[in-house]
């Protein structure tokens, strides 16, 4: 059975894309990301293909392209286009996929659905959480709804450490840390290779 790694952040602008990256490289995983909205001539499957060296990967196409850099629902209204997860079928492939959300959990697609129903219910979570001023809160508030839909969760910390706030967030969820991705001056393919996450084998 191929091991799914599903992406999802505490807030917007957390680094999924970037912990991505890393994670396609790391285990030379293949990547898809089910929903783009905006940046269409450089999307976020183009960012992480920038920044990934080996030659296994494959990248697969998104279910939706929308071209307004909005919530999904606001998007595809503007699109003219219903978001129907039903057509939103997760790729075939014997390797590992990463699925990177869009968003946090609670991002709708649709008068009904949110990124949390595009979540398989084998794949492991990935939280991506970056330090900011009410990131305990959503971080416990991300880390315990997807508890108590059953998800296995892991963490992953994007940026500087703050150990007060990692302390709580993890003496309260009891979530084992994945990762720390550090902060880039430059971002680049050879930044990701050089600076390889130390992942746990438990989860790979």
């Amino acid at each position: 059975m191929t091991k799914k790694y599903f992406i999802t952040g505490i807030s917007t602008d957390v680094g999924k894309t970037i912990v991505s990256a890393y994670l396609v490289e790391k285990l030379k995983a293949d990547y898809w990301k089910p929903i783009q909205a905006g940046d269409l001539e450089f999307s976020d499957t183009d960012k992480v293909k920038s920044l990934v060296s080996n030659k296994k990967s494959v990248f697969f196409p998104n279910a939706y392209a929308l071209k307004t850099p909005m919530s999904p629902h606001a998007a595809a209204a503007i699109d003219k286009v219903q978001i129907d997860i039903c057509k939103i079928t997760t790729p075939k492939t014997k390797n590992t996929l990463i699925i990177e959300g869009a968003g946090g959990l609670l991002v709708p697609l649709n008068n009904t659905h949110t990124i949390l129903d595009l979540i398989p219910k084998d794949a492991i979570v990935v939280v991506v959480i970056k330090h900011y001023l009410g990131s305990i809160n959503h971080s416990l508030l991300t880390i315990g709804l997807l508890q108590s839909k059953g998800y296995k969760v892991v963490m992953v910390y994007n940026g500087k450490p703050n150990i007060e706030s990692e302390a709580i967030i993890e003496s309260k969820t009891n979530v084992k840390l994945l990762c720390r991705v550090p902060f880039f001056k430059e971002l680049s393919s050879k930044e990701i290779k050089k600076q390889y996450i130390k992942v746990k084998h438990t989860f790979c």
